[in-house]
């Protein structure tokens, strides 16, 4: 096992960041610069970086009164809470600089070349146009909260939610600039005479509209976001549009109520953890800790047939457990096992499928970013989801693992020799810190000791401390670097999850919740044909939206109806988010999949014929999970 072992400490390591990978896909899609360089950009991203720094202060801060001292103070929450609204907002901005809003690229780069200049400025100007309109209402939101008071530090409304006005002019600003600079002025003309002539047939179609009833919820919420979708208008946008024409042209609800819902959408105290989180997988990244982690599972189960595809499942489900991202996961699982199992005879598509749907497998593993933000919009127990999502996984990792081992049966051992204790012994002592952390965390939040939010800043100050002491250390410059990109990464996530809960506000309004129930309670098969579609609804979307919008659109009205039928939420919860995430991983439209493509440096059309069968394995062990509530419950 030396030469294996030798083999898997040379692989090359890459940035484990998530809007990395995302940022690299869109990219190569597009062909669009990067950044746009804005004097602007520079104080954002310090100001952003010192608001990133001065929450973790303030949760540690929270976190030593309450537990060591004693002492609760009241007030540090409200202040991490307007921090935390501006380090969205400006994070947000940030994001649109370095063009890492998430978005569907694979129907733009399906355009003959001389198109793509066209979509790619209709997809600014839409954004722009959204911004535009959205500047006066967030305003007018500001003043509104100048008239009410905080609780604890007794301060107006307006301090906070300021961060969203500002947010959305810094943003239409960039868009602006990105636009004039990436773009031929025909392209912007033709474009805004587009824009220009759809709003005015909706304008004149008004009166049509406000008789259609459900009709224009086929009209905007699908239409006018389906159609963004394929022009590659970033996620978040295509939500913020689809619920502004809703609003404006077929019901009198003003335009305000909007700015609120996304403030509502982006507030909860539970998403503090978010950024939090993405900040950990950055500092395992800079420090190795997920390397050393590999390293002794290699060391460990290399020798075996399959031996490796274990190790990068096993690597996978471990990691995941520190940096809740599962694109981070496999930008760090990936260039440290690959080399070695590609001499082993693992064809590179072989490798991207079990890459791509280890990574979906992992998702249920705390601390899951998106676990957090279904139990903050479905109401979950959080405690619950960390402690059964555990088991959840291991049910997947068993299925993968028998299809691995079944399909190593010709795998190349020779020269391969098991681990001298030695080596075991030494890459268990450098892995012993990093194993440490995901127990932390799961049993902490699982156990009811602490809150996500809490253990996720008790995580990051250890990780530091560790990496730092133990793992070679981290330089200013980088460190600087991490809390920018987490920054960008968390304002790209938490304007998905603002624009799509006013999305799903004005779905609901429309009493279409109401009847969607009234129709799923009564389904032939009661709760088993309620699971079925939930499965193929959370696919699609899983495929088309990612996961984060989905639940944020989806939850509201689901949840309600798996309840009403007798399903436990914690059982529905992890239903949701396995099949989210095989239709994550499902090509051709699974983003997903292309970023395990792009972080192993495999061509899309090569690896899609080899992931059919994982992605069957993952259905056969999601349809156990969903059929057999045990699994989901057991520990609750």
């Amino acid at each position: 096992m030396a030469e294996t072992s030798t083999g898997v400490a040379a692989g090359a390591h890459v940035s484990a960041n998530s809007s990395d990978g995302v940022a690299a896909v869109l990219e190569s899609l597009d062909h669009t610069p990067k950044r746009v360089g804005s004097a602007l950009v520079r104080p954002l991203e310090v100001i952003a970086a010192c608001l990133l720094v001065a929450i973790v202060t303030l949760l540690l801060a929270g976190v030593t009164s309450r537990y060591v001292l004693s002492i609760p103070v009241v007030w540090i929450d409200e202040a991490a809470s307007i921090c935390f609204l501006w380090l969205a907002m400006l994070g947000a901005a940030i994001a649109i600089d370095r063009n890492e809003h998430l978005r569907l690229t694979l129907f733009v780069g399906m355009l003959p070349e001389r198109l793509r200049g066209l979509a790619h400025a209709f997809g600014l100007l839409a954004v722009a146009t959204f911004l535009a309109v959205m500047t006066w209402p967030a305003i007018d939101y500001v003043i509104e909260e100048s008239y009410v008071t905080s609780a604890a530090l007794n301060i107006p409304s307006s301090y906070r939610v300021s961060a969203i006005a500002f947010g959305i002019i810094a943003m239409l600003a960039l868009v602006l600039t990105y636009a004039v600079r990436t773009c031929t002025l025909r392209d912007l003309l033709i474009s805004a005479v587009v824009i220009g002539l759809v709003a005015a047939a909706f304008f004149l179609l008004t009166p049509v509209f406000k008789t259609l009833g459900y009709v224009n919820i086929a009209i905007f919420l699908l239409g006018v976001v389906g159609l963004c979708l394929v022009a590659g208008v970033p996620i978040a946008f295509c939500f913020g549009l689809g619920a502004l024409c809703f609003l404006s042209f077929s019901t009198s609800v003003p335009i305000f109520v909007m700015i609120g819902r996304m403030d509502e959408g982006m507030s909860s105290l539970i998403l503090l953890s978010v950024p939090i989180f993405v900040l950990l997988g950055c500092v395992l990244d800079s420090t190795g800790m997920g390397k050393a982690i590999v390293d002794f599972l290699a060391s460990l189960l290399g020798h075996v047939r399959a031996g490796m595809s274990y190790v990068l499942l096993g690597s996978l489900f471990l990691v995941s457990g520190i940096s809740g991202s599962k694109v981070s996961d496999m930008a760090t699982v990936a260039p440290a096992l690959f080399p070695e199992m590609k001499r082993r005879g693992y064809q590179p598509k072989e490798l991207i499928a079990l890459l791509s749907t280890g990574a979906a497998m992992a998702e249920t593993v705390p601390p899951s970013i998106v676990l957090i933000v279904l139990g903050s919009v479905a109401g979950v127990s959080i405690a619950g989801l960390f402690t059964n999502g555990l088991v959840v996984a291991t049910v997947l990792l068993l299925v993968l693992a028998i299809l691995a081992r079944w399909k190593a049966r010709g795998e190349m051992l020779k020269g391969v020799r098991r681990a001298p204790f030695a080596t075991i012994w030494k890459t268990a002592l450098v892995a012993a810190p990093a194993l440490v952390l995901p127990f932390l965390i799961r049993s902490a939040v699982g156990g009811g000791v602490a809150t996500a939010t809490e253990v996720s800043t008790i995580a990051v100050l250890y990780a530091l401390i560790v990496g730092i002491v133990l793992y070679g250390g981290i330089s200013w410059r980088t460190f600087y670097g991490m809390l920018v990109e987490t920054a960008a990464l968390s304002g790209a996530i938490l304007m998905i999850l603002g624009t799509a809960s006013a999305m799903a506000w004005a779905l609901t309004q429309t009493g279409f919740a109401r009847d969607l129930a009234t129709a799923m309670s009564h389904l032939p098969g009661g709760w088993i044909s309620f699971m079925a579609v939930t499965i193929v609804v959370f696919m699609i979307l899983g495929c088309v939206l990612e996961g984060l919008p989905a639940i944020v659109l989806m939850a509201p009205l689901m949840f309600p109806i798996a309840k009403s039928l007798g399903i436990n939420d914690i059982h529905y919860s992890m239903v949701v988010v396995t099949a989210m995430n095989i239709g994550l991983m499902t090509p051709p439209v699974g983003i997903g999949f292309y970023i395990a493509c792009k972080i192993g440096n495999v061509e899309p059309d090569e690896a899609m014929g080899a992931i059919w069968p994982y992605l069957l394995a993952l259905l056969a062990g999601l349809a156990i999970i969903a059929y057999v509530p045990s699994f989901s419950t057991m520990f609750l």
